[in-house]
């Protein structure tokens, strides 16, 4: 689960609109914004190289950052936003949203599958299918986890793991709240979904975030 807070390092930005961010982006940087917490939005930057191995390793829009630019104080913050180029899908711009730590967010947080290789159902010939790679949660901005332990060991053909079935952390719980959705199942030897099956996952599908929003705070950070 969540560890030490991660620092990045900003640079602040002199310049506003767009004669700016293009030049920050000639330079080899991408423009962005820090803002909430009760305070003014700050304009910075950061290295592409750094930011393009961020997004590329996984995990950042779920990272509760320590932000450090010269200048300020530093805050915590999470990425609230990436634009990317609607051609070559590399990063143009990126929002921060200030946090104090018992702020409480909604937050994409990955599946981890336990115990693979000792599932009593994919042992018999069964297919694991991911229903939900990750799920989205309200979690405080202090205890924000890296990711939830979806436990395979004791799952048989046929059964299903869902949300009650996975422990989460204290004070977490799903956007989600007026059903008890699927996260993965394990389907019958030969890979052919029954009926049952895509209606499980088209229920699952239903309100998920769109890719690209935002998910909005619970409380004004």
């Amino acid at each position: 689960m969540a560890g030490k807070i991660p620092d990045l390092e900003l640079t602040p930005r002199a310049g506003t609109g767009k004669g700016a961010a293009r030049q920050a982006r000639r330079d080899g940087l991408v423009p962005g914004v820090v803002y909430g917490g009760g305070e003014e939005p700050q304009a910075i930057t950061i290295p592409f190289n750094i930011l393009f191995k961020k997004l590329k390793d996984g995990g950042f829009m779920s990272t509760l950052f320590n932000l450090k630019v010269e200048g300020s104080d530093d805050v915590r913050a999470v990425c609230r936003g990436v634009q990317r180029h609607v051609v070559k899908d590399l990063p143009t711009h990126i929002d921060f949203l200030r946090l104090k730590r018992d702020s409480r967010i909604n937050m994409n947080i990955p599946v981890h599958f336990l115990n693979e290789e000792t599932s009593a159902g994919l042992k018999k010939g069964g297919t694991l299918t991911i229903v939900r790679a990750e799920v989205e949660l309200m979690v405080t901005a202090g205890n924000i986890p890296d990711y939830i332990e979806a436990d395979l060991e004791n799952l048989e053909i046929g059964e299903t793991i869902n949300i009650s079935d996975i422990t989460l952390p204290e004070d977490t719980r799903p956007v989600i709240a007026d059903r008890d959705f699927v996260i993965a199942n394990i389907a019958a030897p030969g890979g052919a979904a029954d009926d049952e099956d895509e209606d499980i996952a088209e229920d699952a599908a239903e309100g998920e975030t769109p890719e690209g929003e935002a998910p909005e705070a619970d409380s004004e950070a």
